[in-house]
């Protein structure tokens, strides 16, 4: 609405380093350089002129092409237009609710990362968006550099190859049949326990913290205790159906920072 707006308007004024800077943190004096692939297009939908028009010279200053949609029809028109490789969404527009408008993209089938940018900060916000089918969520305001560093990971995400099998000593998992064997046997697990057990492998040798199975299994953002407590049992029902007797033990616990994946014994 036109107070958002002007809060917006006001911190751009205030601060240049918070909220979107026409010049983006750490471009001065590498003259001009970009960072980013000519090719990828970014679609900005923000109803707010100057912020629109600050992400899009800062993204242009990084290398990436720009689009700006001031409504939810005209992202829909842009979409048909051109090949969108990321959204940047804010979730106050004139004519849909941003919620509404990404909830229909993700029914019709649009698999496009979108990173949400709203003043809405309450936890059930960021979790509705996430449950939407946002990739990540980034509250107003905010420096340049963390949405920078947000966009290159969303985009790597997608412009990478992803895994199609998953390995660890003689456990393996098809990302395509959804099918886990340990030793030749096929384990039978919840979707639940498919996920955790995907993000796990994903990182091996990595330890992966509470926080981070919060995010990326969970969706969730905000660390509590009784989620930590979610994510025990899964972990410890996930260890009886993987770790048969005799069989070396895969999923570790690192005392006070979460878990990982060996296929060798500690």
């Amino acid at each position: 609405g036109s107070s958002l707006a002007r809060s917006c308007s006001c911190r751009l004024r205030i601060d240049r380093r918070t909220m979107m800077p026409a010049v983006p943190a750490g471009a001065e004096g590498r003259g001009g350089a970009s960072t980013a692939v000519p090719s990828v297009h970014v679609l900005v939908v923000e109803d707010e002129p100057k912020v629109a028009a600050a992400l899009r010279d800062g993204l242009e200053g990084e290398g990436y092409a720009v689009s700006v949609a001031e409504s939810a029809l005209e992202a829909g028109r842009r979409f048909d237009e051109v090949a969108i490789d990321l959204v940047l969404l804010d979730l106050t527009l004139p004519d849909q609710d941003g919620l509404e408008l990404l909830h229909r993209w993700r029914a019709g089938g649009v698999t496009t990362p979108v990173l949400i940018l709203s003043a809405r900060d309450r936890l059930d916000d960021r979790v509705s968006g996430l449950n939407v089918g946002a990739d990540d969520y980034l509250v107003k305001p905010f420096a340049f550099a963390e949405l920078l560093a947000r966009t290159r990971a969303l985009l790597r995400r997608r412009l990478e190859t992803p895994a199609v099998r998953l390995t660890v000593a003689d456990l393996e998992m098809d990302l395509r049949t959804h099918e886990v064997t340990r030793g030749g046997r096929v384990l039978e697990l919840t979707a639940r326990e498919f996920e955790l057990l995907e993000c796990l492998l994903e990182h091996e040798g990595a330890v992966v913290s509470r926080d981070t199975l919060a995010r990326q299994v969970w969706k969730e953002t905000a660390h509590s205790i009784t989620l930590d407590n979610v994510i025990d049992v899964h972990i410890a029902r996930l260890r009886r159906k993987v770790e048969t007797a005799g069989a070396i033990r895969i999923i570790h616990t690192v005392r006070g920072v979460g878990f990982v994946v060996r296929g060798e014994p500690a």
